[in-house]
């Protein structure tokens, strides 16, 4: 089993679909503004098409696993993620690239979609952790990862010059294999917690 598969992940709040061009409309209009915010790269509704072309060139030469995030209950892409920095020889990958958009933050479609890929990575790829890595500045992003039960690992300073002349700190978190039954547990309550608030 490749770490650079992209099969198609569902709970009953989502689905991870192998990305594809048909999500691009979907995608185009599920991004707002976000493309605007300054310290994550996310890509306009006019470079949408390229960003999606660009991650199926990646995981056709087994870099990355990309999915859209579509969200369970209209049937529409909300987002995108990604496996990479694979490395299946040392058990370890990296879920990032996500972006999703504003209407559906602080739904269940987040939690829900990392449930997926983190029982893939580890009940299925025998992951022995998985890392996750965000911008110092973003702050959103550090508090969801810690939500997770992820436990941050350090801070890689100046790491990454962008396009913007800006350099980021990168902030590393990972979760182990000895911890995921514990994390697991806690993202299926916070699941159940919304489906009872909803109801």
């Amino acid at each position: 089993m490749s770490y650079a598969e992209a099969p198609l992940l569902r709970n009953e709040f989502v689905e991870l679909q192998p990305l594809a061009p048909a999500h691009r409309a979907d995608l185009a209009g599920a991004v707002g503004d976000l493309w605007r915010t300054w310290y994550t790269p996310i890509p306009s509704p006019e470079a949408m098409a390229a960003e999606i072309d660009s991650r199926l060139a990646k995981q056709a030469r087994g870099e990355i696993a990309a999915w859209a995030i579509v969200d369970a209950a209209t049937g529409r892409a909300v987002g995108m993620t990604t496996y990479l920095n694979l490395d299946p020889d040392n058990r370890r990958l990296e879920i990032g690239s996500t972006w999703l958009g504003r209407a559906a933050q602080g739904t269940a479609v987040n939690p829900a979609a990392k449930l997926l890929l983190l029982e893939r990575a580890f009940d299925k790829l025998g992951c022995i952790a998985v890392e996750f890595r965000t911008h110092w500045h973003n702050h959103q992003s550090r508090a969801a990862v810690a939500r997770l039960g992820a436990k941050q690992d350090g801070v890689l300073r100046n790491h990454k010059v962008f396009e913007n002349g800006t350099v980021r700190d990168t902030v590393v978190f990972s979760i182990l294999d000895s911890e995921w039954p514990t994390v697991r547990v806690g993202l299926v309550e916070r699941l159940a917690a919304k489906t009872r608030a909803a109801s």
